[in-house]
């Protein structure tokens, strides 16, 4: 079966086709996933949005919106408040609901990581329905090798079957993390991680690249199965490294797709606009390295 038609047996029959919308609004028709991850304020604190390299107007969050607005992207995963704040403004961007979150302010070595669920898939709903914005799915981080795995798995496990519910796409981050996990990329655990996701029914995984290159990255892609992979951006690189690596991923390791934050972000707007249609490109249209620098640099 295509992954450009198959339809989760959750999704009810009354939601199917906006379910297949949103995919194909999400994918733009390519099964592969463009993700512009704008979560990190609350991951990060401030700490991704001022500093030397960082463009100035990543100050205020309505850069990430403008960014969004103005580029090609597949969604934009932000949290529901900020969406309810800046949407009105921007009401054609795709959104992606994050529905939990943490900081960075309790270290792994002090206590395991849980990320608790802020906001509930009905929540989710009830702003589509009441404000007419384009919501196309909910995200949701896990951390495998947490004490507190257990709890996580089961609020992931209820949002994937009430997003399919809903007729919206389900993201999963999923990163191994906690004082039991000697390597959190290890490729063997991270395509465990991959398989932990598939069997919650997600969509779409989000992980952090394994160490090993595109060669490691297949063992994950393998284990989830259905549920189609991405990987994250991770820190600032430069346009030209991040965009032979997500080709790499693609191409050689059969990832769908990318969910990038910084590496987009952290940019004046023009160059971040220019930096995300590239990676769009490769995304969406299979564009060679060549083609997706010469959109990068304007050309």
């Amino acid at each position: 079966m295509s992954q450009h038609s198959f339809k989760p047996a959750d999704v009810p029959p009354t939601e199917r086709a906006r379910y297949l919308a949103n995919l194909e609004r999400a994918t733009q028709g390519s099964g592969r996933l463009m993700l512009m991850a704008g979560d990190q304020k609350v991951e990060h604190l401030n700490d991704d949005f001022v500093g030397a390299g960082v463009a100035e107007e990543d100050g205020t969050p309505e850069h990430l919106f403008r960014i969004a607005a103005q580029a090609r992207i597949g969604v934009f995963a932000t949290q529901l408040g900020l969406i309810s704040s800046y949407g009105p403004d921007f009401p054609d961007i795709p959104y992606l609901v994050k529905l939990n979150a943490k900081t960075n302010l309790v270290p792994t070595t002090s206590a395991d990581p849980y990320s608790h669920q802020w906001h509930d898939v009905e929540q989710v709903v009830r702003l589509r329905e009441t404000s007419g914005l384009n919501i196309a799915g909910v995200g949701y981080t896990i951390y495998p090798g947490s004490l507190y795995e257990g709890n996580m798995f089961a609020e992931a496990a209820r949002i994937v079957s009430e997003a399919h519910q809903h007729g919206l796409l389900a993201v999963i981050w999923a990163y191994p993390r906690g004082q039991h996990v000697a390597d959190e990329h290890d490729p063997h655990l991270i395509a465990g991680v991959a398989g932990i996701v598939a069997c919650l029914g997600a969509d779409f995984v989000k992980i952090n690249a394994p160490t090993g290159g595109p060669t490691a990255l297949r063992e994950a892609v393998r284990a989830a199965g259905r549920t189609r992979v991405v990987c994250a951006g991770g820190g600032e690189t430069s346009a030209e490294d991040f965009l032979r690596r997500l080709h790499a991923q693609i191409n050689e390791a059969g990832v769908a797709g990318s969910a990038t934050g910084r590496n987009i972000h952290q940019r004046p707007l023009d160059e971040a606009v220019r930096l995300c249609n590239a990676i769009s490109a490769i995304d969406f249209d299979n564009a060679s390295i060549d083609d997706a620098l010469r959109i990068y640099r304007g050309a």
